[in-house]
């Protein structure tokens, strides 16, 4: 049985003192959590390693949002696996649209950077999903499938079970729109399906997807309760205290 995921991105949000107020917020609301529901915070960089401070003795996990591939050396500006690692992190947000859109990430570094993460044992929350004009064209399950494929390219059984997939309609990230349930659940069973092509339909019944689309709690619930909706990687929902916890409790209580 999957556990679902409820994962916090917060983007470019949060420098080390509103982080810490947030946290300490979320710390008195959800120290402690269902044992069939993770939580995760992926905080930018510079609040990384004092969110783990913060949260070492809760049951939320902190990430980070996006490492390179390679170990050290004239990256300005990247971070590595291995920085992550001692930071305190357990997961890291590869391939994000915003990612892809605004600083050239492409299907083949994705790639190399879910295998970084997997050298380093960080969880990666793999990133995909399409544009309104993509979905528009009929081409979202093809698009979808491709960059599925691309992403884990390479990767074994074992290294895959290690991999949350984070479907992501880019046309409802920050826009307010949400897709609806059965839009949901019909692409997340075809990223099930793919997965199951690659490996086989028990790995792909192991691997958490997550929505990744304007969740909030006023959907959470019916997002949640599809079959194949395994939790959420949320936003704009994941910077106030009370609506982050809020969906937790929604994830414990389908759990």
């Amino acid at each position: 049985m999957r556990r679902f995921l409820i994962a916090g991105n917060w983007k470019m949000n949060g420098g080390p003192y509103d982080a810490a107020e947030l946290l300490q917020g979320l710390k008195e609301q959800k120290a402690e959590v269902d044992e069939n529901v993770d939580v995760l915070v992926c905080p930018p960089f510079v609040s990384i390693g004092m969110a783990s401070e913060i949260l070492h003795d809760t049951d939320i996990q902190v990430g980070g949002q996006n490492l390179h591939f390679e170990e050290n050396g004239a990256f300005t500006g990247e971070i590595s696996g291995s920085m992550l690692v001692e930071s305190g992190c357990n997961y890291v947000i590869i391939g994000h649209s915003e990612r892809r859109q605004y600083f050239g990430e492409t299907d083949e570094t994705v790639n190399k950077r879910v295998k970084k993460a997997i050298e380093h044992k960080l969880a990666p929350v793999v990133c995909v999903g399409e544009s309104l004009a993509q979905r528009k064209k009929d081409e979202h399950f093809d698009l979808v499938k491709n960059q599925v494929k691309a992403a884990l390219f390479g990767l074994s059984e074992d290294d895959a079970m290690d991999v949350v997939i984070a479907y992501e309609p880019i046309w409802a990230i920050g826009t307010g729109e949400t897709a609806s349930p059965e839009q949901a659940q019909e692409m997340h069973k075809h990223i099930r399906d793919v997965l199951a092509e690659l490996y086989s339909q028990d790995v792909a019944d192991g691997i958490n997807i997550l929505y990744g689309g304007s969740m909030k709690p006023a959907n959470a619930e019916e997002l949640l309760s599809q079959p194949d909706v395994d939790g959420g990687l949320i936003g704009g929902a994941s910077l106030d205290a009370g609506s982050f916890s809020e969906i937790i409790t929604i994830a414990e209580d389908l759990s």
